[in-house]
């Protein structure tokens, strides 16, 4: 008798399964709606990272998100929240701008400052297509930003807002140095003093009435000539 109570205690369901696996099944169907769940959440963290990587448009303009800062405005009955975007633009080409937008959506003040930014762009001579001809430094309030143009092969040596504007604007050797505030719109603008800097040989030689080959070398050597003909062109 008490092995048939010990077996009738045990609940059976339709078909004869016991409860018990009736309850790990469950289980795992929750961990599998769990597994779904945490791949959307993954999904919506990579959609928000996707924001700030440069974003080619169709028309061959590069977007970098550089800083997004939420404020909040205490009213009657709560608080209105609002976002400022500071966005740089440029073509990889040798132009390049930024822009500053505010609105009570993300998406909205971004694209204020995308407008803003291609309204703002500067055209900065570059040397062969890849670094900057001549070192430069730029201020702005409390910001002092360094540009030194490198040979091939040293890369981006910069970081946080500097190196949105190089990425933007074209340039892949070149090493940079801020000192002072780290604020994204301060080092922008600093940057941007000393990018507006830039002069190329032949712009130089055409305001001094000169060739290109008598700023590059003396005597006319023939290496200054060759590269005052690649700078020519």
């Amino acid at each position: 008798m008490a092995d048939e109570n010990t077996q009738t205690d045990a609940p059976v369901v339709d078909g004869g399964a016991p409860v018990e696996a009736a309850g790990e099944g469950q289980r795992r169907g929750r961990g599998g709606r769990g597994g779904g769940g945490g791949e959307g959440r993954g999904r919506g963290r990579g959609g928000r990272d996707d924001r700030r990587p440069a974003q080619e448009e169709d028309d061959g303009t590069i977007e970098k998100l550089v800083h997004i800062n939420r404020v909040s405005k205490t009213v009657k009955g709560g608080k209105r929240f609002g976002f400022a975007a500071l966005v740089v633009v440029g073509d990889g080409q040798g132009r390049v701008g930024f822009g500053h937008g505010k609105a009570r959506e993300v998406p909205e003040a971004i694209n204020k400052a995308t407008a803003a930014a291609k309204k703002s762009m500067i055209r900065v001579p570059l040397k062969d297509g890849r670094t900057l001809h001549h070192d430069g430094r730029g201020h702005f309030g409390a910001g002092n930003v360094t540009v030194r143009s490198a040979p091939a092969g040293t890369g981006i040596i910069a970081g946080g807002p500097m190196r949105a504007v190089f990425e933007s604007l074209g340039v892949a050797d070149v090493v940079t140095k801020s000192v002072g505030t780290s604020n994204p719109y301060n080092m922008i603008r600093a940057t941007f003093a000393a990018l507006s800097d830039q002069t190329s040989p032949k712009s130089v030689a055409q305001r001094r009435g000169k060739k290109i080959a008598d700023l590059l070398g003396r005597g006319g050597s023939k290496s200054a000539e060759a590269d005052a003909e690649a700078i020519a062109e």
